[in-house]
């Protein structure tokens, strides 16, 4: 089967032929209808991610069908339309017992980043991975739910938002738009920052209240300050990981209010982009910093629960053949996409 593969920091990925993969007990074998492009894959490709496995297939986003399965699962599974989810924890520490196998101790997979992932043809999986997708929806749709749609379930679960905050989301495109939508789902007052002005505009038609041009970091504290009258946010979703964004965020007059919460979602390589703050505003103003990673089972069930329902949508950029994935992430890289990149494998 065809795959793009990962052969280690700095060198380009590969789209390979590899050996179809066979779904063992427990397990089930499902051919990849669609699976979508993340940031992610820059990371590894510039070696921001190294992870220390390779070669490995790219991917943690995939939507397709069940044609196989293992010892132990039920035969009715075959022919099921499912979403993966990309962690298999090893469901004996705490945070696998909580629900929370983000946070595994000893984790046994995790695809497209220790382990193979989507971006191939066929991609094996426990079968609780495998979550039931409703046919309403398109697996061109479904497939950036995988990462785009949860890791803004879990970081808005995280932060613990209430109806009426003041929310920002800094930094606008696959998880910001699931953002920006949840925020508002949840009864948030949202703020979209982003350079982008088609961005802008998307965020305004999914339900911000303000946005906000980001060209000039610097002024975008004062234009957070006017827009919440004073006081700063509640919540700040810090989703692009630079120094100058993070900095907008913190300080006496920076854009994060009194008990702020600041969720950190995105990085950045280099020392140059480090998280650097004073103390003293920090204390004088009960704020607090969080990071947030990934999801839980929990987080995707919900995330397909909103797509489905109408009340989050997906928003996707252009849709492509796997054999060019290359293309989709140059288009990434160059933030030139409204979006999502979403490859076909069986094209």
């Amino acid at each position: 089967m065809k795959a793009v593969r990962y052969h280690g920091p700095e060198l380009p990925f590969a789209l390979e032929e590899v050996p179809k993969p066979v779904a063992g007990a427990g397990e089930v074998l499902v051919e990849v209808k669609a699976a979508a492009l993340c940031h992610t894959e820059l990371h590894f490709a510039d070696g921001t991610l190294n992870l220390g496995v390779k070669p490995i297939t790219m991917g943690h986003e995939a939507a397709g069908v069940i044609v196989a399965v293992g010892e132990g699962v039920p035969a009715e599974r075959v022919g099921e339309r499912v979403i993966v989810y990309y962690y298999v924890g090893c469901g004996d520490c705490r945070w696998c017992a909580a629900g929370e196998e983000a946070l595994c101790d000893k984790l046994q997979a995790e695809f497209g980043f220790i382990s193979d992932g989507g971006l191939a043809q066929f991609l094996k999986a426990p079968a609780r991975n495998a979550v039931p997708l409703p046919d309403k929806l398109s697996f061109e749709a479904a497939a950036p739910i995988g990462c785009g749609v949860t890791t803004a379930v879990h970081a808005v679960r995280l932060a613990g938002v209430t109806p009426g905050d003041w929310a920002a989301v800094y930094g606008v495109n696959g998880v910001g738009f699931g953002l920006v939508q949840l925020l508002k789902h949840r009864g948030a007052k949202v703020i979209a920052i982003t350079r982008s002005e088609a961005r802008r505009a998307n965020a305004k038609e999914l339900g911000a209240e303000v946005v906000i041009d980001a060209t000039d970091a610097t002024t975008v504290a004062a234009a957070v300050r006017a827009a919440t009258g004073g006081a700063g946010c509640d919540i700040i979703f810090e989703c692009v990981g630079r120094r100058e964004t993070m900095d907008a965020c913190v300080g006496w007059a920076g854009a994060l209010g009194k008990r702020g919460r600041l969720v950190m979602v995105g990085y950045t390589a280099g020392d140059a982009h480090e998280f650097r703050y004073h103390p003293i505003p920090m204390v004088v103003y009960e704020q607090r910093v969080l990071g947030s990673v990934g999801a839980s089972l929990g987080d995707l069930k919900e995330a397909v629960e909103l797509v489905a329902s109408g009340a989050v949508s997906t928003v996707v950029d252009s849709v492509i053949p796997l054999a060019d994935f290359q293309q989709g992430l140059d288009k990434i890289k160059a933030c030139d996409c409204l979006g999502k990149v979403v490859c076909l494998p069986c094209a």
